[in-house]
């Protein structure tokens, strides 16, 4: 039956009534204050600042239960870490691993620096459980805060970003300080996530011109957050070469063999089932 425009709008006014928390709500969330810059460096592809907090913020996609949670390693995989000891682990300075392990997990130490691998890989899958603290503590880039670093230049973020929102660069599964997931998959706090990374390692030819980006695909609990993202250079404020909310650039040359770190950023933040193989790409680029 069709209605008159004076009874639809009847009707409409009759609902807002009823449920007046609705508009109330949006209005709250256009307002919603999101920490993060507009006054920055431009990006490289010139679109977004530097950490933009009105870049738009990734769809939250709530994951399965599990994915590659408790993955046992491959056979030509090396195992980082199993919950027994931290003898492939160094201090950032080459000295014993100081973090404490705890049943089947290590835990961050609070401004103990972070913790790097002996070994050195050049394009790899590498496997990480982590799990941010519950109760949560902290907002934005203080709640959960740590990271994937490689080579002490790039890095994927580790974050709590579940029901939290901070410039989306910076979130959970970004490739810090570029590009941002491509959802929000993140499990409540204290649960374990799982990382699934392929990293390909940047070239140089003998001049030392830039012959090939490095290259990297994350998935977050079983969903693609990064897809065969080709880096613009070294992420902003891990070391000397970019500093921290500047444009990202790349380093001077270095080889293909590189290190993974677990960054300390004064959050506790815990890490297990961590185990690493290489790709073996080589002249495959």
């Amino acid at each position: 039956m069709k209605k008159s425009g004076l009874y639809l709008v009847a009707t409409m006014m009759a609902l807002t009534a009823l449920n007046p928390v609705r508009a109330e709500d949006s209005a709250a969330k256009s307002t919603e204050k999101v920490d993060g810059f507009t006054d920055s460096p431009m990006e490289p592809a010139g679109c977004w600042h530097v950490h933009d907090s009105t870049r738009p913020q990734p769809p939250v996609v709530p994951p399965g239960a599990t994915f590659s949670q408790g993955a046992p390693a491959p056979a030509d995989a090396e195992v980082l870490f199993d919950g027994h000891g931290l003898d492939q682990w160094q201090s950032v300075k080459g000295a014993p691993a100081s973090w404490k392990t705890r049943d089947d997990y290590v835990e961050t130490a609070p401004s103990g620096g972070g913790i790097r691998t002996r070994g050195r890989w050049a394009d790899f899958q590498l496997h990480v459980e982590w799990a941010a603290p519950n109760p949560p503590v902290g907002k934005s880039q203080g709640r959960g805060n740590s990271g994937i670093l490689i080579n002490d230049m790039y890095e994927i973020q580790v974050l709590d970003s579940y029901e939290s929102k901070t410039y989306p660069d910076g979130q959970a599964g970004a490739v810090y300080g570029q590009s941002p997931p491509l959802v929000n998959a993140c499990k409540p706090p204290g649960k374990w996530q799982t990382y699934d990374i392929l990293f390909e390692s940047p070239r140089w030819n003998e001049k030392g011109e830039l012959i090939k980006k490095a290259v990297v695909t994350v998935l977050q609990n079983g969903l693609v957050v990064q897809n065969h993202y080709e880096l613009v250079g070294c992420t902003d404020g891990i070391n000397n070469a970019v500093p921290w909310v500047e444009p990202a650039k790349y380093p001077t040359p270095h080889p293909p063999e590189v290190f993974v770190e677990l960054q300390d950023h004064r959050n506790p933040v815990r890490f297990r089932n961590i185990w690493i193989r290489s790709m073996h790409l080589g002249g495959n680029l």
